[in-house]
């Protein structure tokens, strides 16, 4: 098939497979790359095609991997994952499912809680539990598993630097 000068290198297979050794992508942000890049409809169609039977396009996959890294190691809530799963064109029955693998939302709010409140011990309790809470939320967590989160981890934090103190008088 003849390009114009102006149009995109290469082929719009060859784009894809570039664009997937950097990353897993779902089928519609590979899609919306591709015609952006200014690759025909019909070019873009068949090369999505081969790549999904070969095994390289699964939103499923794609699915699970983000929510292995938003819940895993970022420890994101479940509002949040969904969102990134429905901006990247992941359909939403696979995002639930995805999701419904990832635990319990509330012990991931909880550990979450748990790392940052160390670092807010020093505020009033009022301020830190804005702080934490406010963290909580952005990271898409409902406002009843934040607020729970952290009313359970500040309370730990506070009991340890009430022990701590109550040594160093002791002592």
């Amino acid at each position: 098939m003849p390009r114009r000068s102006d149009g995109p290198h290469g082929t719009a297979k060859d784009r894809a497979l570039r664009l997937l050794a950097v990353r897993w992508r779902s089928r519609a942000e590979l899609d919306q790359r591709l015609r952006r890049a200014g690759f025909p409809d019909d070019e873009v169609a068949v090369a999505l095609a081969d790549l999904e039977q070969s095994g390289l396009i699964d939103d499923q996959r794609f699915a699970q991997a983000v929510v292995a890294d938003r819940a895993g190691r970022r420890l994101s809530g479940d509002r949040e994952i969904r969102n990134v799963l429905r901006q990247q064109g992941v359909s939403e029955e696979l995002s639930s499912a995805a999701i419904a693998e990832a635990g319990d939302e509330a012990e991931r709010a909880l550990a979450l809680a748990r790392k940052r409140a160390f670092r807010l011990r020093d505020l009033d309790p009022a301020t830190a539990f804005r702080r934490l809470h406010g963290l909580l939320l952005r990271r898409g967590f409902g406002p009843s598993v934040a607020r729970e989160a952290c009313r359970a981890a500040l309370a730990e934090v506070i009991a340890e630097v009430a022990g701590a103190d109550e040594e160093l008088t002791q002592s």
